[in-house]
């Protein structure tokens, strides 16, 4: 288990357990409750504590109504725009969506706060009046297309989650002034769920605004390399039944129907579906110098540049997917800071979003020459867009830089948690530059890393000093 550091109350916790319990008329067991808990604590600000949060639990251990008890507070009281991601098969973001409309449905209350609702595939959503709304969508259908701004992502099944999968979704959590991401799942399975064992990894680290609740028989752990060590595990130990399945405690389960579900998925399926027995991670990311409970405890939800004179980097991805501008400069404090400040789809947009952020900072847009970003070079400079072109050797050095700012016992860096950065980081490894260094790259053709790139070559172009006190600002 890994808690969040920084939290100070679980007031809305409290009152969002208080208001689910009451109209669903049944409780939540302990396990829930906590699940419910590290979810909504909050810091002094008002802001989560925790940007990240795992829930790694067997079968028939009641996750699906601890997000729920999230989902209605969210959509209902904090206006909060949700897009709820299953990444598994596709009845299940029906099913998700049949069981919140059975909850809203049950209650006068409650149905005076919804005002639409569509039931297609791939289209499913609920509007309430306050301006909330929940998005249901699957892994095979229409993804986060179509969803600009989201407050909350939840990735269900998070042992089918893939990076590509993440790169495509995050960025509509770029702009929310407090996003949290929520994985939720059982055992990793073998060759796949590379990103889910890199939230699992976290967990060993310090947590900063990151939080993993874990019910497993299975003892492991994880070396310094990042190399992970696994016990094994004996499926047919009914003790172990007891001591990991909330479900079988909590009764919402027997031991009659377990012992169907063993005959049935066999020894090894029963143990990643009801023990949370993973297995071996993916051989991936053993050279990604920022671990992520690094990267965590870097993270500042109200961190911001001091300086209208903030850098700003621009690039596309290479299937030309998204284009990111990401920006860095200094905090009132001396300390860096890096964000990521638009992601978008598509390249139509880029242009009058360039000459924005150029001119509220007062600072050329930087592009790496021989990047996919750099078809733009011409079409800045001809719409009077001042351009830093940024070599590739400029680049292996703000690689260096980017990496050496994150380590140390005072780490220059902070960021705002930005879960688009955060998936980046989970899927870049480094690879030798032309020179000696080091540069990012992707650990497959799937995967996007440009709001890092970004982040990155707008880091190479900050100096050492604190800017003046900033006068303007664009967002």
């Amino acid at each position: 288990m890994a808690l969040p550091v920084g939290a100070t109350s679980l007031d809305e916790a409290d009152a969002a357990v208080e208001l689910w319990e009451h109209y669903k008329g049944r409780k939540l067991d302990d396990g829930q409750r906590l699940d419910v808990a590290v979810m909504l604590a909050t810091r002094d600000d008002g802001l989560w504590a925790a940007s990240v949060t795992g829930h790694e639990k067997p079968r028939q251990s009641g996750k699906g109504d601890a997000i729920e008890v999230v989902e209605l507070w969210g959509t209902t009281q904090r206006s909060e725009r949700i897009l709820h991601t299953i990444h598994d098969a596709v009845l299940l973001a029906t099913e998700t969506q049949s069981r919140m409309l059975s909850l809203l449905d049950s209650h006068a209350d409650l149905r005076r706060l919804k005002s639409k609702e569509w039931k297609g595939t791939g289209q499913q959503k609920i509007e309430f009046r306050n301006g909330g709304v929940i998005w249901y969508r699957t892994r095979t259908g229409a993804g986060g297309r179509g969803i600009d701004e989201v407050d909350r992502l939840v990735v269900d099944e998070a042992q089918h989650a893939e990076f590509q999968h993440l790169s495509a979704i995050t960025p509509t959590q770029a702009v929310s002034a407090n996003p949290q991401l929520n994985a939720l799942g059982t055992g990793g399975l073998a060759g796949k769920s590379d990103w889910w064992w890199s939230l699992r990894k976290q967990a060993k680290g310090t947590p900063g605004a990151f939080a993993w609740l874990g019910w497993s028989a299975q003892r492991w752990d994880v070396d310094d390399s990042g190399r992970v060590s696994i016990d094994d595990v004996d499926p047919f130990n009914r003790e172990l039944w007891w001591q990991t399945i909330p479900g079988l405690v909590a009764g919402r389960t027997t031991i009659e129907f377990l012992e169907r579900e063993l005959r049935i998925l066999g020894p090894e399926g029963f143990a990643q579906e009801y023990l949370c027995v993973w297995a071996p991670p993916p051989d991936v990311g053993g050279n990604s110098p920022i671990p992520l409970d690094v990267w965590e405890t870097l993270t500042d939800a109200t961190s911001a540049t001091a300086s209208n004179a903030a850098r700003v980097a621009f690039d596309v991805s290479t299937d030309r997917r998204f284009s990111c501008f990401s920006a860095a400069g200094r905090r009132a404090d001396g300390l860096g800071h890096v964000e990521v400040r638009d992601n978008r789809p598509g390249t139509d947009w880029v242009l009058v979003r360039a000459g924005e952020l150029a001119e509220g900072h007062g600072c050329p847009i930087t592009v790496m020459r021989g990047s996919p970003g750099a078809s733009f070079i011409d079409e800045f400079e001809r719409a009077g867009i001042e351009v830093d072109v940024m070599s590739p050797n400029d680049y292996a050095e703000a690689c260096g830089r980017f990496i050496d700012a994150t380590r140390g016992v005072t780490p220059d860096i902070r960021h705002r948690g930005q879960p688009l950065l955060r998936v980046a980081l989970s899927a870049a490894q480094t690879k030798p530059s032309g020179d000696g260094g080091l540069v990012w790259s992707r650990r497959s053709s799937t995967t996007d890393i440009t709001p890092l790139t970004t982040a990155t070559m707008a880091w190479g172009r900050v100096g050492d000093g604190v800017d003046a006190p900033a006068t303007f600002f664009v967002y």
